[in-house]
């Protein structure tokens, strides 16, 4: 795959062909000839229909604008993935804006674009290219979802393979030149990868992208990421060989989709925080859990279209007996929500909390497990926000101790809130705590008081 809304080559469409044959009758079928009404939407989908050997004409869909790879849906007998119909109709796209104009797709092409993107999850890919069934629901054909599977982590290895390389390249040729480079440079990088269908890896390019203009220390800064690269490179070609949670969490950073496994743990479950972050396609809901009996901490993730927010909505402060089941992997805080046996309630549960000492502990014991990890989620027990130069910090109370605040939490709104209900009085803060520092998301007053939302 490439950006959203660039045209792919035909030797990238063609790459997508399950075999020799259905190369060569999609090449017949990539002229304008047998199409008509075929259209683009400008963002990745495409239209058209197919005249058939018959008569008849067949009704044909793609999508390509997901990083977890392309989906189609023709209505044509075939059982290939893709079809004849929709390697056609891609190479002819491929062609250009004069075969396959920008237009408003069809009812047929429109429902099945709309409920096929209501679905998508960036960080739980589609189980594979074509799929078009619910989540959760089983594969129509068990021996086709294996075959593709196999694909894909075959197209996994060379990517990964290939960034190896244009990492090895770029410290070969020292990062003094990164700046001159671009953005290009990384982008070209990060599209290779979303052709190999490792959107986990493209996301970590992208955001290599934007160190060389991140301010003074960048080059140390960029090597790390590099490093983090290489490291779930390595990871991915060697997984074979690790421990199965460790290959578990090198899967997901990859972004090969998962289930949760976990049996489902019912508990009294305060709500910690909610907040939204969005792109350009989706707006996704990140809501913290904290178990009342078990004392885990899990997190919830939702998604809505772009610009609508998610269905589920749990206010920091509230409560709700139900099920969750975690997903698969060492530190792992993602789970699913399951039965619920009573509605949301105001409740005087508190989180119990850390010193910053003991929360950096937690941090650091987490990386053992997953290195990619960006943050971890702790409640810090009666520390003060005070202000350390130009930034601000949470000290503890009762030692002398503190944490630096985010850059991102110092923007906030929320940091005059923490302020406030401080008020120079220990507080217990939720937040997420990474090597950027700690981002608080909640604040409970000392004594009683209910939950204060910063975000």
């Amino acid at each position: 795959m490439t950006q959203q809304g660039v045209r792919w080559t035909a030797d990238q469409v063609l790459a997508l062909a399950s075999d020799a044959a259905s190369r060569e009758a999609g090449r017949g079928l990539g002229v304008a000839g047998p199409w008509s009404g075929a259209g683009g939407s400008g963002d990745g989908a495409v239209w058209g229909l197919c005249e058939g050997s018959g008569g008849e004409r067949y009704r044909t869909v793609a999508d390509v604008s997901d990083a977890s790879g392309p989906a189609y849906r023709c209505s044509c007998p075939s059982r290939k993935v893709p079809c004849k119909h929709a390697l056609g109709l891609l190479l002819l796209w491929a062609g250009g804006e004069s075969a396959v104009p920008r237009g408003q797709p069809p009812d047929w092409a429109e429902r099945w674009i709309a409920a096929r993107r209501g679905r998508a999850e960036p960080e739980r890919p589609a189980e594979a290219p074509g799929a078009d069934s619910p989540p959760g629901s089983p594969p129509a054909d068990p021996q086709a979802a294996q075959r593709r599977a196999e694909r894909r982590a075959e197209r996994i290895t060379a990517g990964a393979t290939e960034l190896e390389q244009r990492l090895a390249d770029l410290l070969r040729g020292g990062l003094a030149g990164v700046q001159q480079a671009g953005y290009g440079l990384w982008e070209e990088t990060a599209a290779r990868m979303v052709d190999a269908q490792a959107p986990g890896l493209a996301a970590r390019v992208r955001e290599a992208a934007a160190i060389p203009s991140s301010g003074s220390g960048w080059p140390a800064r960029l090597l790390e990421e590099c490093a983090l690269l290489h490291l779930l490179g390595r990871g991915w070609l060697h997984r074979e060989e690790l421990p199965d949670a460790l290959a578990a969490t090198v899967r997901s950073r990859i972004g090969l989709p998962a289930a949760p496994d976990g049996p489902p743990l019912r508990d009294d479950w305060l709500v910690l925080a909610q907040y939204d972050t969005a792109d350009s396609r989706l707006t996704t809901r990140r809501v913290w859990l904290y178990g009342a009996r078990s004392q885990r901490t899990v997190l919830l993730l939702s998604y809505g279209a772009a610009g609508r927010a998610p269905d589920l909505a749990l206010p920091p402060g509230l409560a709700l007996e139900a099920e969750v089941s975690a997903y698969p992997g060492p530190g792992q805080w993602r789970a699913a929500l399951g039965e619920r046996f009573a509605p949301p309630a105001r409740t005087s549960i508190r989180p119990a909390g850390l010193t910053t000492a003991q929360a950096a502990a937690r941090y650091g014991d987490a990386l053992r497990d997953d290195p990619w990890l960006d943050a971890v989620p702790v409640t810090l027990d009666r520390v003060v926000p005070a202000p350390d130069g130009d930034s601000w910090q949470v000290a503890d109370a009762d030692a002398d101790a503190a944490l630096p605040l985010t850059a991102a939490a110092r923007a906030r709104p929320g940091l005059w809130r923490l302020v406030a209900v401080s008020g120079g009085a220990p507080v217990k803060v939720f937040g997420e705590l990474g090597h950027q520092g700690f981002t608080p998301l909640t604040v409970w007053p000392a004594g009683e008081g209910p939950a204060v939302p910063l975000c």
